[in-house]
């Protein structure tokens, strides 16, 4: 072999490696999105996705979106394919990194296409279903499912602190929660948003969320505004997340084989680094911890074995210091000073357990039996005296000049030693049975209740050296309530239900009736709430569906409502029980559609519901932060009636969000209330008198209007990088001095209005390099979330402090809620 033939034969060997190589470093990483729609316009779930000879594929949601990514050489063909439908192919070329196909697939067979797509696009109840898995990244200061659900029509709060919801005008005790079927409660003696943990649900646990805010049907408790049902998972194989943030940590894994299957759930929350944004300064010491699992075993094919378990602790502590509050008008101004001494602490214990026995003797049938109880074991203590000044804020730019006339000094002392230990205890059966054309359900239940509860709280004013109320024979307290009582009550409820479904050639049919007992041995009172529901879907060229919902919703008490107040002579206030009250009753009527419609090449759907609730026998009550203080006796009727709009769809690909705007407008009339109203000369001497009945009033709740917004989107380019906003602006809730009829709920609170962002980057494992490490081989994901509650500062109210000047004027101080504040959150989900 010559010199030249050696020199040709190794540049040979060197032009095919330099080819090989750069061919190889011609891969591009390239990101294909879009939807598989069919000829109505409507998304297709669960259709295939893939790159022909490739196992690089996906399924399509229920949106029809799909989402691949994948390093592509040359030229490749994506094929899209589904049970019922013709298969496409599309050939793509690497020419962008970010490639939007969406494609169309004809019907082989119409019906059944149509049957498919009935079944997965149209809602034919009052339930709204969602994915919590969809929002874990969802800005949210309180750490429960809660903060998403206040972004739905008709549903709103004022307390970010709080967990706690009101829908529709209703009151937080309205509103049913149900976990896997078995209804679970909140502790009694909550009084502030502050002392409150988390709610019972933990969000790592749960698989389905349904919501419904009004007309639902009769397997759902006796509650008058709203149900929350949450379906908890069932792992498949292992699974775990773990998160850490400045306001907590959570833990959870999940683990299963053939027969066994097992969740466990740790949380903590402390709101100290939140509460610290309060005007009252101190030293907060709150905390909050939880343990939950959920095991199953199959016992045999046909029987299974469920455990539900959870314990919680909530400990608040509070040292108040001081407080500074500025309130009122540029032109009227006020600042109230408090200096403090004393210090608060609350306990509040709970542990729950539920044992159910499932059989299924037939692919159609289940029979469900089910023990729980549940324990609160709760305590209220506080001493704290608070020395204040009311003063005028003048107009000057001068810091120093700022402060103005004194208009009134004065002391005042809380005192509370109060305990409630709670038992509730269920034994139930629960049965389905579905047929071609009829799905059954019924249930019986019955409960005993063992309540014990001690009260003792007062409240000491001084204002201006004298006590109030004014007395010149004796120094009287402001407030006093004392309280020892027990109560053992059982209450029995059945309930049974059939949904009928008929399809005709002007659409599909949908009937659910149903009816409810309900019979409680303290009143001896048995209720009996007939319920029904009816949906229409059209064969419209446009996809529509209708519904309406009408019943008679009952509110059993249960022991907050019991409790009536007597004053003796002396001006004590002591509680007994209250035996003739009788449960709230509210007739539902609700009217809604939905509008399926796509734009921009994105599936929407716009929602309208009409609403009435006519409610008599109701139980008046009054509103401070989130305790409830109710009347003890039926004492009014009240009326709701309102319209709830919401537009929900991807506004970016792939990416849900919505806007709902809820107008409303709910009144009370307060049975046999008055007042005497004067005129008077120029003398101030008393002229006439005239007895007024007020009529119908604000209730609490009422929120004439509310606006809220869920946003969500990502750089098209990366979408690892994710960003979250949601917006609150609801009107303002009413409010009036304490003990006064002729201004109860008199006047409205501001506004409140509410933005909070998170901005999030995910690693993901596979994809990016900081994952190859050893160490980090079982891990999955790692997000990165940064938060800013309130990003824009607004000054909201929760509640009023009233304060009385020299001049014998009330003034209603505001109680702010939190500031800005910033938040940072990491999330590890493992393999």
């Amino acid at each position: 072999m010559t010199i030249t033939d050696y020199m040709t034969k190794k540049f040979f060997y060197i032009f095919c490696i330099l080819f090989i190589s750069s061919a190889l470093s011609a891969q591009t990483k390239v990101r294909v999105y879009g939807y598989v729609i069919d000829t109505n316009n409507r998304g297709i779930e669960l259709a295939n996705v893939r790159f022909e000879n490739s196992s690089v594929g996906t399924i399509t949601n229920q949106n029809g979106y799909y989402e691949l990514t994948s390093e592509i050489r040359d030229s490749v063909t994506l094929v899209y394919s589904m049970l019922g439908y013709q298969t496409v192919k599309h050939t793509i070329h690497p020419n962008h990194k970010v490639i939007q196909i969406s494609v169309e697939l004809p019907m082989l067979d119409k019906k059944i296409g149509e049957v498919s797509i009935i079944g997965q696009r149209r809602q034919t109840s009052t339930l709204d279903m969602i994915d919590p898995s969809k929002y874990r990244l969802i800005p949210n200061a309180n750490g429960g499912i809660e903060s998403l659900l206040i972004t739905f029509t008709g549903v709103s709060s004022t307390n970010e602190l709080s967990s706690q919801y009101n829908v529709r005008g209703g009151n937080f005790d309205e509103n049913a929660v149900y976990v896997n079927g078995i209804e679970v409660y909140r502790p009694l003696l909550v009084r502030a948003g502050q002392q409150e943990g988390l709610s019972f649900i933990n969000t790592d646990m749960v698989k389905n969320v349904a919501f419904s805010s009004g007309g639902f049907d009769a397997k759902y408790g006796d509650k008058m505004s709203s149900v929350l049902d949450i379906e908890y998972k069932k792992p498949s194989q292992f699974e775990s997340t773990a998160s850490v943030s400045l306001l907590g940590a959570s833990a959870y894994v999940g683990t299963a084989n053939n027969k066994f299957t097992q969740m466990h759930g740790i949380r903590y929350k402390t709101s100290q680094y939140l509460l610290g944004t309060l005007d009252t300064k101190g030293e907060y010491k709150p905390s909050f911890i939880d343990y939950q699992t959920y095991m199953t075993y199959r016992l045999e094919p046909k029987w299974e074995l469920t455990f539900l378990g959870n314990f919680s602790q909530n400990t608040y502590e509070f040292i108040p210091v001081n407080r500074d509050t500025k309130f009122g008008t540029y032109n009227m101004g006020r600042d109230l000073k408090i200096f403090f001494e004393g210090q608060e602490k609350d306990l509040f214990r709970t542990s729950f357990g539920a044992l159910t026995l499932n059989y299924q003797p037939q692919k159609n049938m289940k029979l469900s039996f089910l023990a729980s109880t549940f324990n609160t074991n709760e305590s209220e203590t506080y001493d704290i005296l608070g020395e204040y000044e009311l003063s005028e804020v003048k107009m000057d730019l001068n810091a120093e000049n700022k402060k103005g006339e004194s208009l009134g000094i004065g002391k005042y002392q809380e005192h509370a030693r109060n305990r409630l230990n709670a038992t509730v205890s269920n034994i139930a059966h629960l049965g389905e049975l579905d047929l071609e054309s009829h799905k059954m359900r019924w249930g019986i239940n019955l409960q005993s209740e063992i309540i014990s509860d001690k009260i003792s709280e007062w409240q000491w004013r001084d204002s201006v050296g004298y006590s109030l109320p004014f007395s010149d024979n004796q120094e009287n307290l402001f407030y006093t309530l004392k309280s020892n009582t027990t109560m053992l009550s059982f209450r029995s409820t059945a309930f049974f239900q059939d949904t009928y479904k008929w399809k005709t050639d002007a659409g599909l049919f949908s009937f659910t009736g149903g009816l409810r007992a309900n019979y409680w041995n303290f009143n001896k009172e048995l209720l009996v709430s007939p319920r029904l529901a009816v949906s229409y879907l059209p064969k419209w060229e446009h996809d529509f569906s209708f519904r309406f919902a009408t019943g008679v919703y009952y509110q059993a008490p249960f022991y907050k409502e019991l409790r009536q107040t007597l004053t003796d002579s002396l001006g004590n206030v002591s509680v007994y029980l209250n035996k003739n009250i009788k449960a709230q009753r509210s007739l539902h009527f609700v009217l809604g559609g939905d509008h399926y419609f796509r734009a921009w090449g994105r599936p929407f759907k716009f929602t309208t519901e009409a609403y009435m609730k006519l409610a008599d026998r109701v139980i008046s009550y009054t509103v401070d932060n989130v305790r409830i203080r109710y009347s003890g006796e039926n004492d009014a009727k009240a009326y709701t009636a309102g319209v709830d709009f919401k537009l929900y769809g991807e506004l970016v690909p792939g990416a849900d969000s919505w806007i709902n705007l809820s107008l409303m407008d709910s009144k009370q009339d307060l049975l046999n209330d008055s007042y005497v109203a004067h005129t008077y000369d120029a003398n101030g001497e008393i002229l006439t008198s005239q007895v007024v009945y007020p009529g119908w009033i604000r209730t609490p709740n009422e929120q004439r209007y509310v606006f809220s917004m869920l946003f969500q989107d990502y750089l098209p380019n990366n979408p690892k990088y994710k960003m979250h906003l949601k917006f609150i602006w609801s009107d303002g809730l009413p409010f009036g001095p304490t003990n006064n009829v002729q201004y109860r709920n008199a006047f409205s609170s501001p506004d409140y209005r509410r933005v909070d962002i998170g901005a999030s980057r995910v690693l993901v494992s596979g994809t990016d390099k900081f994952l190859d490490r050893s160490w980090l081989q079982h891990v999955k994901n790692i997000w990165l979330n940064v938060e800013v509650f309130n990003l824009l500062g607004f000054q909201n109210v929760n509640s009023y402090y009233w304060v009385t000047d020299i001049y014998g004027r009330q003034m209603a101080v505001p109680n702010y809620l939190t500031g800005r504040q910033f938040n940072l959150k990491i999330m590890v989900d493992l393999k």
